[in-house]
């Protein structure tokens, strides 16, 4: 989330506790608003609705099509996005800003494309076997798309660091949503889970359009190279892969479990496991944060080191590069400690909370003996992927693809294991990916460190070789990459 450092300095710079909790809920509101506006939404709209008197059928049928419009929304974007963040940043640098709309448009066409091979084949089967009415196929599969499309266009609104308006936007679409669905259930006497799903989608549908429009209005200008773009899918296709690794690693345990006896089929088209997937829903809500904490403190403080090793690279002497890099990976080592110990004391207090007050809300059983392992592993997954974000700093993609693929394929394989064990240790999959992944990240960012002025000086360029050749010594900007977490 590059740029919201100054802010944050502008907020932390007299040091109190008041101004701490401000700029905390500050990066909370950059962050995480958008997600829990949404679910802000369907829950206000299920208690005002009435949705509990819905027929059970009903319900779940409801609850799958949202649950799946935003797993595959965020499966199918994984690829891509990544990768044209990356050329973004590359052509911001070079200030070819006319080669942002051909990213723009070649972007949107894949990500379209690859939504109607992985959705229209699943609407017909929804339609066909499970019987389910082709109106309410259609408008799921809308839902689907529009929310595809809202992903999409954040990318480029947080390249423009417009992420008050990102937030405004959602606020927008989900007081809409809202109001939509009470005119339908109350005037129109709808019944609530078509009212919902429809207002919902309506709501998905306003943002995307927000948010195309903005970014429109922001890129006017084509210079319509377009195979350019299509070639970076070829050069950086370890980008593309860390990102569809980690992306697939956050659900894999949930499909491992969708084949277990927890399953439930709703019309023959859409599998779940109730129990396991509140669960990690739960799990992330519990170390979310973490992901607050990080933006904040590398905005704030590694950027400044960051910055300082890269100036002295282009115009310093050697015990200046030496000095520079040394503090900039001392740092790396602070930030990610000051993270474990931070949110550690979060993630219990968030956890006993859980433990003690859900039982009173209905939630108890399964889905609390199968959180606590799941909480565990959710805390290492997040401190995993702030070390990807380092690798991303220092170029190294190989690193990056080998922790996600170690993460997802470790989470794979354990999660099948622990289908045998208790229901206790059910969410062992994610510890051990989460901790596999976090040991592959730290040994290369060790192994960064060692060799360090090797890809610097050696394998990379400090000087522009040539017309539109970005130098490649240090490293793209990483933070925009990871602008949709």
């Amino acid at each position: 989330m590059a740029g919201i450092g100054v802010t944050l300095n502008k907020i932390f710079e007299k040091n109190s506790i008041f101004t701490s909790v401000i700029g905390f809920f500050y990066s909370a509101a950059i962050t995480a608003a958008p997600m829990f506006l949404v679910i802000a939404d369907i829950l206000l709209m299920g208690q005002v609705l009435g949705l509990s008197k819905s027929g059970y059928v009903d319900r779940e049928l409801f609850s799958c099509t949202i649950l799946y419009i935003f797993i595959f929304a965020l499966l199918t974007a994984s690829p891509f996005n990544t990768v044209l963040s990356r050329y973004m940043s590359d052509v911001i640098y070079e200030e070819h800003y006319d080669d942002i709309l051909p990213c723009f448009y070649v972007g949107l066409i894949l990500n379209l494309l690859l939504a109607c091979v992985l959705g229209i084949p699943f609407c017909v089967h929804e339609y066909l076997a499970g019987g389910v009415n082709l109106l309410y196929v259609f408008v799921g599969y809308c839902g689907y798309v529009s929310l595809l499309l809202v992903f999409y266009a954040m990318l480029y609104l947080s390249i423009c660091k417009d992420y008050a308006r990102i937030s405004l936007f959602f606020l927008t679409g989900m007081v809409s949503s809202f109001f939509l669905s009470c005119f339908l259930v109350k005037i129109r006497s709808w019944e609530v889970t078509w009212a919902m799903l429809v207002s919902l989608v309506a709501g998905f549908f306003l943002i995307a359009c927000l948010e195309l429009a903005t970014v429109k209005q922001y890129f006017k200008t084509n210079s319509c190279r377009y195979r350019r773009v299509l070639g970076y899918f070829g050069s950086c296709w370890k980008l593309m892969a860390t990102n569809f690794f980690y992306t697939l690693g956050l659900y894999i345990h949930n499909f491992v479990f969708w084949t277990t006896d927890l399953r439930i089929t709703v019309a023959d088209s859409f599998i779940c496991a109730e129990p396991y997937d509140m669960a990690t829903c739960l799990a992330m809500f519990t170390n979310l944060s973490a992901t607050v904490i990080f933006i904040a403190r590398v905005e704030m403080h590694f950027h400044e080191r960051y910055r300082a090793y890269s100036e002295a690279v282009i115009g310093g002497r050697g015990m200046d590069i030496d000095s520079a890099r040394r503090r900039m990976f001392r740092q790396i080592s602070v930030e990610l400690m000051n993270l474990v110990r931070i949110q550690f004391i979060i993630s219990v207090v968030i956890f006993l909370g859980c433990m003690i007050f859900l039982p009173q809300l209905g939630f108890s059983g399964m889905v609390l003996r199968i959180y606590p392992c799941l909480a565990a592993g959710y805390f290492v997954l997040f401190i995993m992927y702030s070390a990807i974000i380092f690798l991303y700093y220092f170029n190294d993609m190989t690193g990056a693809m080998l922790t996600a693929a170690g993460f997802c394929l470790v989470t794979f394989a354990v999660s099948i294991v622990a289908t045998y064990l208790s229901e206790y240790w059910y969410g062992i999959g994610v510890v051990a990916g989460a901790f596999t992944g976090w040991t592959i990240a730290y040994g290369r960012l060790r192994w960064v460190e060692r060799h360090m002025d090797a890809h610097v000086f050696c394998r990379g360029s400090i000087m522009k070789k040539g017309k539109g050749k970005r130098p490649s010594g240090l490293v793209f900007d990483a933070r925009s990459a990871s602008a949709k977490q």
